[in-house]
């Protein structure tokens, strides 16, 4: 081999490590999306947290890309302990639409759930408003959306939100939405997607926004069963999830979201030792096997039963 072949053997397979090293790279800061389905914390977002805050003095918000963004869960401040399932519920709602959108890249909320974690914020996922532009360089987000259910009076209540630059610390606007709950979830949720969006300056095709004015489920017990099942999984009780999302598709079999999350934990029993409470069923039960997020769901049906939502179809 004369040296000239070999200098450019050389060459080429320097070239191919930088190339593979930067690849190596992005693949990080995307989160790892192979590792795991954006719902449900396993062993792979762990890892990924804890190295994100053993790296944090070497993070910008600068390896964002544009348009970044984190969904973090809202401040239940009604009075209403029943209305904690919204917190999560209303973010994962949120995320669901948002992640229909292509100019936005929404961080997963199973990296969000394990990295607030890890910070000491506990299995609530609650961040104060303070916290908020750390939290996000974290997540490698450059906005963040968060928000407070506040109860205005009697059965009406508002979602007063915000959206936040974290770059520039500025934030770009306040989206707000009033309404009765749990009568008008769907649409005031449907609201606050369509504030941010817009406070985003995206264009939507008619065709997207069409789609995005579909509610995800037309079951509100569906619904509410997956929100308990995403408040089990967090507290490690991954059988007891599995067995929400279960009364979830018997209440709307197409519920796209509950097929997802269910898939996740069972990939999880497949291929991990559950993380956090190791998926025991009983850590959460009560006497008759009910579990505590079963009869917090049970609450909130009983509340819409003295409606008329709860038969509606959408």
């Amino acid at each position: 081999m004369t040296q000239s072949r070999f200098m450019k053997l050389v060459s080429s397979k320097v070239h191919l490590a930088l190339i593979l090293s930067g690849c190596a790279v992005l693949f990080w800061l995307n989160g790892v999306r192979a590792c795991w389905g954006g719902q449900i914390v396993n062993n792979a977002v762990r890892a990924w947290a804890r190295q994100a805050i053993q790296q944090e003095k070497s993070l910008t918000t600068r390896q964002a890309a544009e348009r970044t963004l984190a969904v973090l869960y809202f401040h239940n401040k009604t009075g209403w302990n029943q209305l904690k399932l919204l917190q999560k519920g209303l973010a994962i709602m949120l995320m669901t639409d948002l992640s229909k959108v292509k100019e936005i890249q929404l961080v997963e909320r199973a990296r969000i759930q394990a990295l607030v974690e890890e910070l000491g914020f506990g299995v609530s996922g609650l961040v104060l408003p303070d916290q908020e532009p750390r939290v996000a360089r974290l997540l490698g987000a450059n906005l963040v959306v968060g928000g407070d259910i506040v109860r205005e009076h009697a059965n009406d209540f508002a979602v007063q939100s915000g959206l936040l630059n974290v770059m520039t610390e500025n934030m770009l606007g306040k989206p707000m939405v009033k309404g009765k709950l749990l009568d008008e979830l769907f649409r005031m949720e449907k609201d606050l997607l369509f504030q941010i969006i817009r406070l985003l300056k995206i264009e939507l095709s008619p065709a997207l926004e069409a789609e995005l004015k579909e509610p995800m489920t037309g079951s509100m017990d569906a619904l509410l069963h997956l929100f308990g099942a995403i408040e089990q999984s967090d507290e490690g009780h991954l059988k007891d999830a599995q067995d929400l999302l279960d009364q979830s598709l018997k209440e709307d079999p197409d519920f796209g979201l509950s097929q997802g999350i269910k898939g996740e934990i069972a990939e999880i029993f497949r291929t991990d030792r559950p993380a956090g409470g190791g998926g025991s069923s009983g850590g959460g039960s009560d006497i008759g096997g009910i579990t505590r997020k079963q009869k917090e769901c049970a609450a909130l049906r009983n509340k819409l039963r003295r409606s008329s939502f709860r038969r509606r179809r959408f």
